[in-house]
């Protein structure tokens, strides 16, 4: 008797995946990116922001939405899409006025989205992690304006 599944295509083996991997994150690599991301917001909500900190809000961001898309939370999509609004409304400020600040009412959806991001963290398993990170090197490669799809109207309300 064959051990292989019937089907005509040929399979590709699949990655073996350690015990690390099917793990959460170990909880000092955990607070160390939790401790970034909140020094971040608190540093952009008080104005004394810069691109990179900017940057790495978005980076949060983006990573929260890809571990929300493999089952890892369920925030409305049109908080992200607020936080990515509210970033690049800052952006629009520092380029004019050189004032590198988060919008006072944008501080909230960014606190509830670290939140999000600071459950995955100490839940998902790390391979989860890492395919997320592989995805925002992906998008940030492509061309796209966002890897978050516009926010369904009925959602706004």
């Amino acid at each position: 008797m064959s051990s292989r599944r019937g089907g005509a295509g040929v399979s590709r083996p699949r990655k073996h995946l350690t015990k690390a991997m099917l793990l959460p994150m170990v909880q000092a690599s955990v607070r160390e990116q939790s401790l970034t991301s909140h020094l971040a917001l608190v540093a952009c909500r008080d104005g004394h922001g810069n691109g990179h900190l900017f940057n790495e809000l978005m980076r949060t961001v983006y990573l929260a939405w890809f571990l929300q898309e493999d089952g890892y939370g369920n925030e409305p999509v049109r908080r992200f899409k607020t936080a990515e609004h509210a970033v690049e409304a800052a952006l629009e400020l520092a380029h004019a006025a050189n004032e590198w600040v988060l919008a006072e009412d944008a501080v909230p959806v960014f606190e509830s989205l670290l939140a999000l991001r600071d459950a995955q963290l100490a839940t998902a398993p790390l391979h989860k992690i890492i395919s997320a990170e592989h995805r925002l090197r992906q998008f940030l490669a492509g061309t796209a304006s966002s890897p978050v799809p516009d926010a369904d109207p009925e959602q706004l309300s």
